[in-house]
């Protein structure tokens, strides 16, 4: 390689996310979500539903290195998945990572026998809306004040079969969400 030629990028690695990675992800929620991130005790209370044989949750963790760069997460009950949290690193943005998240998730979903997958996202987040749109996911209504503080409205989204994957190729662009499309505060389990 001459001096003049870059390497390419390293593509962050995703795996099954684990309590030690809670102090990254809390960091990185911050980062992100400065006025409505989640706890330390709602990471661990989803990661609790997530391992052995009566799991119900999938969360992922994508690292760089030994860096972390974004993070999702889905809990199913009686067959409906519920996407509840993508996070991707700002420096990412743009580079696929959320679509290969949500592609872990909605995969898990398959595997967790879901027949629906749901999500909430912010009315204001476009960029999020067109990933999810990209994936077959259809808006069915909306949550007024979902997102505290601000009082913003969050657009409810469905994807009736999540073995389906319509997904094109990742484009920079458009490939990853702004924010949070669905955290909330309610958990299943």
């Amino acid at each position: 390689m001459s001096s003049q030629e870059t390497a390419p990028p390293e593509q962050p690695v995703l795996r099954e996310m684990r309590w030690w990675d809670i102090d990254p992800v809390l960091a990185l929620e911050r980062e992100l979500f400065p006025d409505d991130a989640w706890s330390r005790g709602m990471f661990w209370s989803e990661l609790a539903h997530a391992r052995g044989p009566e799991a119900t949750h999938r969360y992922v963790a994508a690292y760089t290195g030994d860096r972390l760069v974004g993070y999702a997460g889905l809990a199913t009950a009686g067959g409906t998945g519920d996407v509840q949290t993508i996070a991707v690193a700002r420096d990412q943005w743009g580079s696929g990572l959320g679509s290969r998240l949500l592609t872990d998730l909605l995969e898990h979903a398959t595997a967790f026998d879901c027949t629906e997958v749901m999500l909430e996202v912010r009315v204001d987040n476009t960029r999020a809306q067109a990933l999810y749109a990209r994936f077959g996911f259809e808006p069915i209504g909306f949550r007024r004040g979902y997102y505290q503080p601000g009082n913003v409205d969050a657009l409810v989204m469905r994807l009736s079969d999540p073995s389906v994957n319509p997904a094109a190729p990742a484009t920079p662009a458009t490939d990853d969400p702004d924010s949070v499309p669905a955290q909330g505060t309610e958990h299943h389990g």
